[in-house]
């Protein structure tokens, strides 16, 4: 289906960005996981404890053809869910402050996303773990790095509000259906 209805759910670390897509995943929706934390977790296996500090600009452009690759992908769905972006690749390499080739910037400027729905820093949920490296602080900045990279993009990106998981999902499709 050409014409699937493409929704993003992005923000900072620990966000629960997670947290939505599986609920939609049990909700029969179809939704695209999160590819870092495996490509993390790889790297853990392999004695590298973290991947995109070790080398972050050729993480990023394997993770960026992934994401890319992910969003291209044939839906036979209506509408397909997205836990990250391709932007959110770039997002990061600005919040590391790592300059980058402009070909990632010519790619990502050919992915366009119906809706991003993003969701804010939320430290009563926020943990850190194996693969989530970054400060409750940090991921205030990665946030706003997220949102001003999707405005740069002429995506503008609408903030969830914080509240129950039923109040986030229902939240979300009230989002969707209006015509913004």
């Amino acid at each position: 289906m050409n014409n699937c209805y493409k929704i993003l759910i992005t923000g900072g670390p620990g966000s629960g960005k997670t947290s939505i897509i599986n609920e939609l995943e049990n909700k029969n929706y179809n939704c695209e996981h999160e590819i870092v934390r495996s490509l993390t977790l790889i790297g853990k296996e392999s004695g590298i404890d973290q991947l995109f500090l070790k080398n972050p600009l050729d993480f990023s452009k394997n993770l960026l053809e992934l994401r890319i690759s992910q969003f291209n992908k044939k839906q036979d769905h209506i509408q397909t869910f997205y836990d990250r972006g391709v932007h959110d690749v770039l997002a990061y390499l600005n919040y590391i402050k790592i300059k980058f080739p402009k070909e990632l910037t010519v790619k990502a400027e050919k992915i366009k996303y119906n809706k991003v729905i993003i969701l804010p820093p939320w430290k009563e949920i926020y943990i850190q773990d194996d693969v989530r490296y970054e400060s409750f602080k940090e991921s205030i900045k990665i946030y706003n790095e997220i949102i001003k990279t999707y405005n740069h993009f002429k995506m503008k990106p609408i903030v969830l509000s914080k509240g129950s998981l039923k109040d986030r999902i229902k939240n979300i499709f009230e989002i969707i259906n209006t015509n913004e």
